[in-house]
């Protein structure tokens, strides 16, 4: 049975009914409402902030050792792993994605607390050299109160990668989830909540603050005890949180849109790229920022390489989530589907070809859901701006090209910069692309295979500052210099024994 959270909200330290604007939450499979949530209010926002700061400063929180820190993230990863199941059926229901990857995304969550236990375990300050009758020191310490800005589509496991090093770090973590799709965060602070009060730690330290980014995300991230925020979201809304986070000189990470390029070189191998193609547009129904929405074919193979993957994009299962053998479930929201669709007309009004899919498919199943069919376009200049801009759904726009040098500059030539797909048996050819493309991230003879030991971020307008790495935790605490004398003598500066200015003493 699915286990839906109850109407309440979790702020300053205990769970409650929001104060704000009911919310309903929906199965984008069939349209059935899962629950109505009341979403948090700016004054519950406010008092979980500063129910924050006192957590933060508590001493049974501030002076906790790093390896008993580490015992709590361990803690957290073990209830998210027991709980996997239950947390995977709910972010299926409140998403619509797959269960099998809705349970992936549980022990991904599980995992990155675990690594960043690790990294907490054996991260080091230093004893810098000294330059001078002194020993100096470089400590980290915590930032306070940290802001986490979290999107619809990987919901637990976008918490995850904010909340393990906030907490790490020694901080307290205000979460604000999507609005679509608040459910399976609400289950994991519960999950947290009980890690800290098992631990004799204040819950105030993990707040789940549910509600529209506009009412609920605005009073977070301007609130003047929050000293750290991360985003992951759209472009438009992390340059407006960026201007926020300047006018407070507050560090801010934003990881943002893609438009990322896949490329299929003349030598590359066909099976291996078909599959690792679809994969990486069809799967999570291209509702994945790293989605690689543009493919860029050696004309030489395009025809046919292209005519292939149209008749394999046919043949995907589309279906609920919750079905083992569906590839393609819906999209989040049927809002969204229109947006998806908006631009497929935009493509056929820019000269494109739809090649298939263009709609929501035919049938009794799909008739109630969010359904829509996986879409490949052709027949536009890589200028257009369905292959420039990020569309967030099942749609993959195919463009021929002749040269390394075109490709790279048709392939950069866009504002974003997050990921990208090489396909080749050419290992100086992969390297030498792999390098001139413009993308944090770049896989080759692969695709969204993901590590959360391995940092993650975007270049241009993909985003500013990494997530994930052996460094993850530092970018929630800032750093400060000691200096330790060890000259038994006064500085000279202020010896006070009298000497000659012109004159006698």
């Amino acid at each position: 049975m699915l286990r839906v959270p109850p109407d309440e909200i979790l702020g300053a330290g205990r769970a409650r009914r929001g104060a704000g604007a009911p919310v309903e939450t929906v199965d984008p499979a069939d349209g059935t409402v899962l629950a109505t949530l009341h979403a948090a209010s700016p004054e519950q926002v406010d008092e979980a902030a500063h129910a924050a700061d006192r957590a933060a400063r508590d001493p049974a929180w501030r002076d906790l050792l790093p390896h008993r820190r580490a015992r709590l993230l361990h803690r957290i990863a073990a209830l998210i792993e027991e709980n996997a199941d239950a947390l995977s059926a709910l972010q299926t229901a409140d998403t619509g994605k797959t269960l099998a990857e809705t349970h992936a995304l549980a022990l991904s969550a599980a995992g990155t607390f675990r690594y960043t236990a690790a990294a907490l375990e054996t991260a080091e300050d230093a004893v810098t050299p000294a330059r001078g009758p002194y020993l100096t020191m470089s400590v980290h310490e915590p930032v306070g109160v940290v802001g986490a800005v979290n999107p619809w589509n990987s919901p637990i496991a976008s918490d995850a990668q904010k909340a393990a090093p906030a907490l790490a770090g020694g901080n307290a973590v205000l979460l604000k989830p999507a609005e679509w799709t608040p459910l399976v965060s609400l289950a994991l602070g519960r999950l947290v909540h009980r890690a800290l009060d098992e631990a004799g730690l204040p819950t105030a330290l993990f707040s789940v603050l549910p509600g529209p980014g506009s009412v609920v995300g605005d009073a977070l991230v301007r609130h003047p005890l929050v000293r750290r925020i991360g985003f992951t979201g759209g472009t438009r809304t992390g340059r407006a949180i960026a201007r926020v986070a300047a006018d407070k000189l507050v560090p801010a990470g934003l990881e943002l849109g893609g438009k990322s390029p896949t490329i299929v070189r003349e030598d590359a191998d066909t099976e291996q790229a078909l599959a690792g193609v679809l994969f990486g547009i069809f799967s999570s129904t291209g509702q994945s920022c790293v989605a690689g929405s543009r493919l860029f074919v050696h004309r030489s193979r395009y025809d046919a390489f292209v005519g292939e993957l149209v008749e394999r994009a046919r043949a995907l299962r589309v279906g609920p989530g919750t079905d083992p053998a569906t590839q393609v479930a819906p999209l989040v929201h049927h809002r969204h589907r229109e947006t998806v669709d908006g631009w497929v007309r935009l493509a056929r009004a820019e000269g494109g070809r739809v090649l298939c899919g263009g709609r929501a498919p035919d049938g009794e199943r799909y008739a109630a859901g969010a359904y829509y069919l996986p879409t490949v376009v052709d027949g536009l200049p890589h200028t257009a701006r369905v292959c420039r801009e990020e569309i967030f759904g099942p749609v993959l726009v195919a463009l021929p090209y002749d040269d390394e040098d075109e490709l790279v500059r048709q392939a950069n030539g866009t504002d974003h910069g997050l990921a990208c797909g090489i396909w080749t048996r050419d290992a100086g050819a992969a390297w030498r692309l792999a390098r001139r493309i413009e993308a944090g991230t770049v896989w080759i003879n692969t695709y969204k295979q993901f590590s959360v030991s391995t940092p993650f971020g975007g270049m241009k307008d993909s985003g500013l500052g990494t997530e994930k790495g052996r460094d993850l935790i530092r970018a929630y605490q800032r750093q400060k210099s000691l200096y330790w004398g060890t000259d038994p003598a006064p500085l000279p500066w202020a010896d006070r024994r009298p000497t000659d200015h012109g004159g006698n003493p």
